[in-house]
């Protein structure tokens, strides 16, 4: 690759243009899997000396924007980004893909950035931290305690990565595209309540994962579900009466190996039970669930408890061996963890059917029942062939008892406090 290269650069070359001739013959030996001839690319375009660094900087840094303004196009978000890079590389990536996000941010103004976009960029830290721009390479590599051969390997690989993404539905709208015609000041008072809210289900169910006795975890747990099911119906109720029109809305939730699978049932029942609906990637790592905003906050919050509370106890019941002494560990932990998403699922539905019940009874179910259409609606818009998945199969009886015993002991705890709080007198 590099004698073709050489046969083709000749003395009026620039060497910006040699510099983007060499990363795009990078980038396709790593289309190509050739490893040997990446190496090299990825050697010479860090190993020149004089004028060649600053040049190949500039290059690298032009290509990762249009990357990463190309994902935003594709319907990808900040977080999507870096949470792909660190599943499909590495966290380095996904530090770098920061870097890159932060630095293209700059091109948008504030005022045209969809509020969602700037929480994430705050969550993930996503700001210009180096000094200037020509010396970002070099801060870099400080920071992450590697030479320059390392960056130009992590930039190429990333943008290679980038580069490839698929299309995804557009949740939000992309950076520039925010027409901001939105009422600011009714959003950040919705989102006041729903942070107080949210305040008090976190510090149930941080005392559902924290506890030591069962009984105590079971009964947080289930409150916690109660309580978030009716202050979603706190903010129906409102809603309908005054005819507000706002719809449901999207977002994205890891869903990591290992046991990737029965992770996503599990956050399937516990977004069918707070009446949203959860769309599966299974090759990106991540489902789409669609509901309406407090119902989605619920529904991540629950998962992500109930996820820590299963993979406690799951690790507590130990390995398993078959009598020959062969490890049955990964199917009795894979049938446990389905067996615990199938039966959360059922105490779920039945808290949620309890809120539902005490506020409201038949008079409730027209405005819930019209709120579920406008979900099964948006999934519909969104995902036009969409195609249901089956369940796999279990075969270890003794992980699948082990995993129902195990949900009947998990607290569900989040939505019960909080609608005594809401409660409307």
């Amino acid at each position: 690759m590099r004698k073709s290269w050489r046969r083709h650069a000749g003395p009026a070359d620039r060497p910006g243009d040699i510099a983007a001739a060499l990363i795009a013959e990078a980038l396709r030996a790593l289309s190509l899997n050739d490893g040997a001839a990446f190496g090299r690319l990825a050697a010479g375009l860090a190993d020149r000396p004089g004028h060649w660094t600053p040049t190949v900087d500039r290059c690298l840094a032009a290509r990762l924007r249009r990357a990463v303004s190309t994902a935003w196009a594709r319907g990808w978000q900040p977080a999507d980004v870096t949470r792909y890079a660190t599943r499909r590389r590495t966290a380095r990536h996904a530090r770098l893909a920061a870097d890159a996000i932060a630095g293209e941010m700059r091109a948008y103004s504030p005022t045209t950035v969809d509020d969602r976009w700037h929480e994430q960029l705050a969550t993930l830290q996503a700001t210009v931290w180096w000094t200037d721009d020509a010396s970002h390479s070099s801060e870099w590599c400080v920071r992450e305690g590697v030479d320059r051969t390392a960056y130009i390997t992590t930039a190429l690989e990333l943008i290679h990565l980038l580069e490839g993404l698929p299309r995804l539905p557009h949740l939000t709208p992309a950076p520039g595209m925010s027409d901001g015609t939105f009422d600011r000041k009714t959003h950040a008072r919705s989102q006041d309540v729903d942070q107080r809210m949210l305040g008090k289900v976190r510090a149930l169910l941080a005392k559902a994962e924290s506890t030591e006795f069962p009984d105590e975890a079971e009964a947080l747990s289930a409150r916690a579900q109660e309580l978030m099911a009716r202050h979603s119906i706190d903010h129906a109720l409102p809603a309908a009466e005054s005819g507000d029109t706002a719809g449901p809305a999207g977002r994205r939730i890891a869903v990591d190996s290992p046991y990737d699978a029965p992770k996503a049932v599990l956050l399937t029942v516990v977004a069918d039970a707070n009446r949203c609906r959860a769309i599966w990637h299974r090759e990106l790592g991540f489902s789409t669930v669609m509901g309406f905003p407090a119902d989605l906050a619920a529904a991540e919050m629950l998962f992500t408890s109930l996820l820590v509370q299963a993979t406690s106890a799951m690790v507590h019941a130990g390995p398993r061996r078959d009598a020959r002494g062969r490890s049955r560990t990964r199917s009795f932990r894979h049938a446990f963890l389905n067996a615990y998403a199938a039966r959360i699922g059922e105490r779920l539905r039945e808290a949620a059917d309890r809120a539902a019940a005490d506020a409201g009874g038949k008079d409730l179910l027209p405005v819930l029942a019209a709120r579920d259409r406008a979900v099964e609606q948006a999934v519909d818009a969104m995902f036009p062939n969409l195609a249901k998945g089956r369940a796999g199969s279990v075969s270890n009886y003794e992980g699948w008892v082990a995993g129902r015993a195990a949900a009947d002991l998990a607290s569900l705890n989040g939505r019960s406090e909080i609608t005594g709080a809401f409660r409307r007198p």
